[in-house]
């Protein structure tokens, strides 16, 4: 009885989730902003970024099964790949923002590079709130708030003998 009560509170509303999906994903966001910023002093920037949005996916995947979906556990292995795909989708927009910025100016400072990237995520973190609670995290919300009933009746017919054509079977139809 527990579990299924604290299964029906784990499935939030879309305003909670979105709010739970700012503070999980801004936090890990602004965390791999730094990360990446650090690690471009090391290697080519769209390394830095392919890698820390790689390890940045896995943690912000298993923090929205947790608590921002309401999924209650940790995420499966469908729902990593899945969030992944959106994660690379977010990978490329961020990819060409800071391109983009590269062939605009020069000699980009540190503050608008910030910028630059931080904007380009929060375009693509409302793109990837849609995609987590609308596909990736659709089957737990609604196995949490219960099963809907969705198949319908089937009408059987009987299937009927032909009405005899031969006359000495006419006999026998009667």
């Amino acid at each position: 009885m527990e579990t299924a009560h604290s299964q029906e509170q784990a499935a939030p509303g879309a305003f909670t989730a979105f709010a739970r999906f700012v503070v999980c994903g801004g936090g890990v966001g602004i965390a791999s902003s730094f990360a990446v910023a650090a690690l471009a002093s090391w290697i080519p920037w769209v390394l830095a970024n392919g890698l820390i949005t790689a390890a940045s996916t896995l943690l912000a995947t298993e923090l929205h099964a947790r608590f921002t979906f309401g999924a209650g556990g940790r995420a499966t292995r469908r729902q990593h790949a899945q969030s992944a795909g959106s994660a690379a989708a977010g990978y490329a927009v961020t990819c060409m923002a800071m391109l983009a910025l590269q062939q605009l100016v020069a000699t980009p400072s540190a503050i608008l590079e910030q910028v630059v990237y931080l904007s380009a995520s929060a375009l693509t973190g409302a793109a990837r709130f849609a995609v987590l609670r609308l596909v990736v995290f659709a089957r737990n919300r609604s196995q949490a708030t219960g099963t809907v009933n969705t198949t319908r009746p089937v009408h059987a017919t009987v299937a009927h003998a032909p009405a005899p054509t031969d006359p000495a079977m006419l006999r026998y139809a009667a």
